[in-house]
């Protein structure tokens, strides 16, 4: 059976093709678009994922009818009476051939991130959280995959959602909701959590069994807390994110005695969270997919429907750039001191570059960072992630796992002075891992350049500018040139 699992309508459209148990493509619109965080299917995606041949079946993310019975709640009245962003209407109203008359199946939100991450580890029991803005209604869940059967021990719902509290205050400190979370946790390695028992006084109400929201912070929480600076207000967000995931944490690990956890939602995204989780829950194994948001919940759909474990060989499911990896080359090149980017081999499905669509250097120099965010334009404060063979990481790193193929978890530099480039203000490092069956071009760079110059470590940042999505094609990789006046390989 081929199954097209889509996410669509809401923000960063995904398509996955899952043929049996074999995970044949998936990928994110916005990279055929150009256009950031695309909500809609764009035409050079479907045409990928469509020349796998006609689906089966389509597997859509989430339950559409309970979610406008959501925004009938919510006083979204323009969403919720829209009859053309239904999944058969708009999917009728791309007009291709190849989708006319497939079924569709219906997966719920939060079953579609569980299903992601669960139905690619290979693990026969776990206990599950997910935590995210919303979905249809529910916005914390916390229960357990047994054997391939899901079930939902706990649940938050809309307006109590932790992710809509942290995405009021990526708001409140001047960044865009829904999008730049990820900044914010940047930002509060350089504050303190000044405001974190004022938060819990007035904007949370925590309870044995978790947490409630004291106001409905769907639409922003204005100027709360005037005068403040942003980098404390993003610390203390942190810190009562970080506690009341690992308390939820613990709680599931007492009630499913599970070795194994599958942490998923758009929340999974922050690694200082999920750091402090993988250290102190009482887990042996944190399992969290390469693209735990929405955008992954298209592969998400897909396992569920299917039932099964899938064939997870790793993320580099998109769009192939084809012909070796350019090891030498870029030897070459960073061995030069020279900034340089690759785009080759199949493209990350999940928003962080893993060697084939990435920016790297050499992070030993003082002047690393500001080369990099000079390329890239980004905010000077924000962190670049070391990449590092998983034999020799835990040298290097204080890291909360055996291993980090995805940049999940934080962890302490053990020797912040030789490497600038990859150490944020705090002494931590979002750290990527990768070993020769995981990506051989990227593992054997890392030997050479190591040979090389003494250096085991690469800086390794996504080939992108600030708000446009990486690079996809060859062509992309092309006008990344022009415009920066790096050199892609």
């Amino acid at each position: 059976m081929r199954i097209l699992g889509l996410t669509a309508l809401s923000h960063d459209a995904t398509a996955c093709v899952v043929e049996d148990d074999e995970i044949r493509f998936a990928a994110h619109a916005e990279r055929y678009s150009r256009r950031k965080n695309d909500a809609h299917l764009a035409e050079g995606l479907l045409d990928e994922a469509l020349s796998w041949g006609r689906p089966d079946l389509v597997a859509w993310y989430e339950r559409p009818l309970r979610k406008k019975l959501r925004h009938l709640r919510a006083g979204q009245w323009r969403d919720a009476l829209t009859p053309k962003d239904l999944p058969r209407a708009y999917l009728d109203g791309l007009h291709r051939s190849e989708l006319a008359g497939v079924p569709i199946r219906f997966v719920g939100h939060h079953a579609s991130h569980a299903s992601a991450a669960y139905y690619t580890s290979g693990v026969g029991v776990a206990a599950v959280l997910t935590a995210d803005a919303i979905g249809e209604f529910e916005t914390f869940t916390a229960g357990e995959f047994r054997h391939g059967r899901y079930r939902v021990l706990h649940r938050r719902r809309y307006p109590h959602s932790l992710g809509l509290l942290y995405s009021a205050f990526t708001k409140r400190c001047g960044f865009k909701p829904n999008e730049e979370e990820f900044i914010l946790m940047g930002l509060s390695a350089l504050g303190e959590p000044r405001y974190a028992q004022r938060i819990r006084d007035e904007l949370v109400d925590l309870a044995p069994d978790g947490f409630r929201l004291r106001h409905n912070v769907h639409r922003g929480i204005g100027n709360w807390a005037p005068g403040a600076d942003p980098a404390d207000l993003a610390a203390s967000i942190q810190e009562v994110t970080k506690d009341i995931l690992l308390a939820a944490a613990k709680r599931i690990r007492d009630a499913v005695g599970a070795d194994t956890l599958v942490l998923m939602g758009g929340l999974a995204l922050n690694c200082v969270a999920n750091s402090e989780i993988a250290r102190h829950s009482g887990f042996d194994r944190i399992v969290i997919m390469p693209n735990p948001g929405d955008a992954g919940s298209s592969m998400g759909a897909a396992a569920a429907v299917l039932g099964r474990q899938l064939r997870w060989r790793g993320p580099y499911l998109g769009t192939d750039i084809g012909g070796p990896y350019p090891v030498r080359e870029l030897a070459d090149a960073l061995s030069a001191g020279v900034v340089v980017g690759v785009a080759s081999g199949r493209a990350e499905f999940g928003p962080r570059a893993l060697g084939n669509r990435s920016l790297l250097a050499d992070p030993r120099g003082a002047d690393t960072k500001d080369r990099v965010n000079g390329i890239k334009g980004r905010e000077p404060f924000r962190p670049f992630a070391p990449v590092v063979r998983e034999e020799v990481a835990h040298r290097y790193f204080d890291l909360p796992t055996p291993s980090s193929p995805y940049m999940q978890f934080t962890a302490r530099c053990r020797n912040p002075e030789r490497f600038p480039g990859i150490v944020h203000v705090d002494g931590t490092s979002r750290v990527q891992t990768v070993n020769r069956q995981q990506h051989p071009g990227l593992h054997d760079l890392l030997s050479e350049h190591e040979r090389r110059t003494g250096c085991p470590l690469l800086l390794n940042t996504s080939l992108n500018v600030k708000g446009e999505p990486l690079v996809n094609s060859r062509a992309d990789a092309e006008r990344f040139e022009r415009v920066t006046g790096a050199v892609v390989l």
